[in-house]
């Protein structure tokens, strides 16, 4: 962590959003710190109405490009580790339709985070493959997307 300039990423607007406020910074997991980042978003937009949230999502993620595009830029490192704003967007989509109870909240964030380390086919082939903030946000994209379909593979059958 001391080889990067912690005040050039927090003074800078786009970097702050890229490293999900200052929480991509914390010295150990900085992706589950930066899935940590979602939850309070998470409640904040609970009230929306699903396409409302979902065009929140679409949007939020467009920003991501840019920003950690600028970020990886900056760096000069794709996807560094202190780049989280990608766990902020996919958590928010693996939790698209689901109820916001505790062990909803709970169970997608554990899921997020399984899929993101674990990178099963093609999240894996998508980071290691593709690159600029299209290629940082997109294997947490299909990492969301796969939390989704269990969360909601899960509800449907009662648990």
């Amino acid at each position: 962590m001391s080889a990067i300039d912690a005040r050039g990423l927090l003074k800078h607007p786009l970097r702050l959003v890229a490293i999900g406020f200052g929480s991509g910074l914390v010295p150990r997991a900085p992706g589950t710190a930066g899935t940590l980042t979602a939850v309070p978003l998470l409640f904040v937009t609970a009230v929306l109405p699903l396409w409302v949230y979902v065009m929140l999502i679409v949007g939020l993620f467009g920003l991501g490009v840019w920003v950690c595009d600028e970020t990886t830029r900056y760096l000069g490192v794709h996807d560094h580790p202190v780049i989280v704003w990608d766990e902020v967007v996919g958590y928010m989509l693996a939790m698209v339709g689901a109820p916001i109870t505790w062990p909803v909240i709970v169970a997608g964030f554990v899921l997020f985070r399984a899929f993101d380390i674990l990178k099963p086919w093609p999240i894996g082939w998508l980071d290691r493959h593709v690159t600029g903030g299209f290629g940082v946000m997109i294997d947490d994209v299909m990492a969301g997307v796969y939390t989704a379909a269990v969360l909601q593979l899960g509800i449907a059958l009662g648990w």
